[in-house]
């Protein structure tokens, strides 16, 4: 019995050492953030490093240096993703995610920290397309999930098809298999610029939508933090630094 009490306090006092050697300087646990690297130049894979890269992920990088956080992206499709947010299986996601009633009932959001509106793509010899209220009876590519998608399933007589990734709608719009893509504005225009020979933005956009940072609904705290940190990032300029590095045309 005595030996066991022995190697009792002896556990204790080697848990509370590795604690004190082995932990994290803020005490804090790293923050699990989802993202869809699909969506460029917000989220997306670097081709050649393999990493997820844009602009979302320097933002956010930006913010929890800023709060004193520590993060991990994790890379999940975006239907999945907000599935996953309303479950609290992640603690934070920044992809695109536009600030919805309907989506704030399922997590919580930051403050915004980007305006965005959706836009209609088309081939670069379509004439008859020439915006949103000219797609009646049309095939039109969104992604899943997004407000693109609910946009586009307004629209009277269209036929939606719907991919996990919106670079799949685009190649079929380039082949000729929808007669429209739907999607944010800065994402179209990047699509766009990389394929100017074969498609192009039509109309204006058609709605007023914010980008947030989701949250867990069940950690405030964490709301907070990040909010302190956009806070500081915002007057520190990033934000126009960011949209300098992942926005521009290439060439501007």
């Amino acid at each position: 019995m005595k030996r066991s009490i022995l190697y009792a306090l002896v556990g204790i006092a080697l848990v509370g050492l590795l604690a004190a050697c082995g932990g994290t300087s803020t005490g804090q646990d790293t923050v699990r953030v989802a993202t869809d690297a699909t969506w460029p130049p917000f989220e997306s894979i670097n081709e050649s490093t393999k990493e997820i890269e844009g602009f979302d992920i320097d933002l956010l990088t930006a913010v929890a240096d800023k709060a004193g956080l520590e993060i991990e992206f994790i890379n999940v499709p975006f239907d999945p993703l907000l599935a996953g947010m309303s479950q609290c299986q992640y603690d934070a996601a920044i992809s695109s995610i536009t600030i919805t009633e309907d989506r704030k009932k399922e997590f919580l959001f930051s403050d915004p920290y980007f305006a965005a509106g959706q836009i209609v793509a088309v081939q670069i010899d379509e004439s008859a397309i020439t915006g949103k209220d000219t797609l009646n009876g049309k095939t039109i590519g969104v992604q899943l999930g997004t407000t693109g998608e609910i946009e586009a399933n307004k629209i009277t007589g269209a036929t939606v098809s719907s991919y996990d990734d919106i670079g799949l709608a685009f190649q079929d719009l380039m082949n000729g298999q929808v007669n429209a893509v739907i999607a944010d504005n800065p994402t179209v225009l990047s699509y766009v610029g990389q394929n100017s020979d074969k498609i192009k933005v039509v109309g204006e956009a058609f709605t007023d939508e914010y980008y947030g940072i989701a949250v867990c609904k069940n950690k405030p705290e964490l709301v907070k933090k990040i909010n302190q940190g956009l806070a500081a990032v915002e007057a520190d300029g990033v934000l126009d630094q960011l949209a300098d590095k992942w926005l521009k045309p290439s060439g501007d």
